[in-house]
């Protein structure tokens, strides 16, 4: 009987997950599908109900280029991630991605086309470099002022971002992650025995804690003090004037422009929903939980104006904008490593406004640190920093 008591008392502490998600958008959704596929046990929690319009997440469409400006070592990544999209494509059953290629404009020596070119020319991809008069000859949409060239490359193209989340989650789910909504995370704490999660609704136990909060990390990681700055982002869509077509996926690709001293902005073709335009970067910062979310009238008058330079006819009636955040490490790389103190505390990727075509292989990638694996890359780049 003595041992009886023992045991049961075991078990009342014994961590009852085998990991923890906290955050379930790009990050958070793709780690709890692969986890959940290789039979961890796994609890995912987010304050809101992903896919949301909340947070980083949003916004009907981004970007998957191959040609990275950032830096040539996230080519393998992004690679691995194109393979991962069209598998899980197949096995959601969902269209996630459609190629229109991409072309980074700018001059020669700024930081987007000569960066797309070092990674194109290391890696060995299929580029072309293409004088401005070629560019609005080939793309009659575009428009790239006296001075500027473009790096064009063909397998670039649109993630769905919403459909992606939703498929990630669908499947964890279905390969049995138990997934908790409007439930926010107060904090947590690890032992020698593993982790506690309190929320607002109660405590959980597990092995091991995959934080991947997007906006939220920093509250969550007051330990560290990660010098990490969320910053809002607004966007637009606006329906072209006259000749449509040539907004079409068919014949305008994605497109990337650097433009007077290291000033970035981004746009998509007409999907049925216009012509999508942003700025990146450059953006208010604050609290997740206090910053505007409704675009003004002079932010809707700005990206008029650098229609007008780029891209003109595409500005006529706008037909929709909307507000999301960056969450922003000094450096701009990603953020994913082991928490210092806690080897069974793993933080994933603030990702600076470029992470969302990397959620497939960084989910990979997490499942792989959480189960005590090789990530199969090199993180040198991404490991804690401060």
């Amino acid at each position: 009987m003595q041992w009886l008591g023992i045991f049961s008392r075991l078990r009342r502490v014994a961590p009852h997950y085998g990991v923890i998600i906290v955050g379930l958008g790009a990050m958070g959704s793709a780690a709890a599908f692969h986890l959940a596929r290789r039979g961890e046990r796994v609890l995912g929690i987010d304050r809101h109900a992903p896919p949301h319009a909340l947070g980083s997440s949003h916004g009907q469409t981004r970007i998957i280029r191959e040609a990275y400006f950032e830096d040539p070592a996230y080519v393998p990544l992004v690679q691995r991630a194109y393979e991962l999209w069209s598998e899980l494509e197949s096995e959601a059953g969902a269209k996630l991605f459609v190629k229109t290629g991409g072309l980074m404009i700018g001059r020669p020596e700024g930081v987007l086309v000569s960066g797309a070119l070092r990674s194109a020319q290391t890696h060995g991809l299929a580029h072309e470099v293409l004088e401005g008069a070629e560019v609005a000859r080939r793309f009659p949409a575009l428009r790239p002022e006296p001075g500027m060239v473009a790096v064009h490359e063909p397998r670039a193209g649109i993630l769905f971002p919403e459909a992606c989340i939703g498929a990630h989650l669908s499947l964890a789910a279905k390969n049995g992650a138990e997934i908790r909504t409007g439930e926010t995370v107060t904090s947590w704490k690890a032992d020698a025995q593993g982790v506690s999660v309190f929320t607002s609704a109660g405590t959980y136990r597990a092995e091991r804690l995959v934080i991947a909060a997007g906006a939220w990390t920093r509250e969550l990681l007051a330990d560290l003090d990660p010098p990490l700055s969320v910053e809002r982002q607004a966007l637009f869509w606006f329906d072209p004037e006259g000749d449509r077509e040539r907004f079409s996926a068919g014949r305008c690709p994605v497109h990337l422009w650097e433009f007077d001293e290291g000033q970035f902005a981004y746009g998509f073709p007409d999907l049925g929903e216009g012509v999508k335009f942003a700025r990146h970067h450059r953006g208010m910062t604050g609290s997740p939980d206090t910053l505007p979310r409704e675009v003004t009238a002079s932010e809707t008058g700005d990206i008029r104006r650098l229609l007008a330079r780029f891209l003109p006819g595409a500005a006529g009636a706008l037909r929709s904008s909307a507000v999301c955040f960056y969450t922003n490490t000094p450096d701009e790389h990603f953020w994913i490593d082991r928490h210092p103190a806690h080897a069974n505390v793993i933080v994933a990727s603030p990702c600076s406004g470029h992470g969302f075509k990397f959620a497939a292989v960084v989910g990979e990638i997490l499942a792989a640190l959480a189960r005590g694996g090789d990530p199969g890359f090199d993180l040198g780049l991404f490991r804690t920093r401060w």
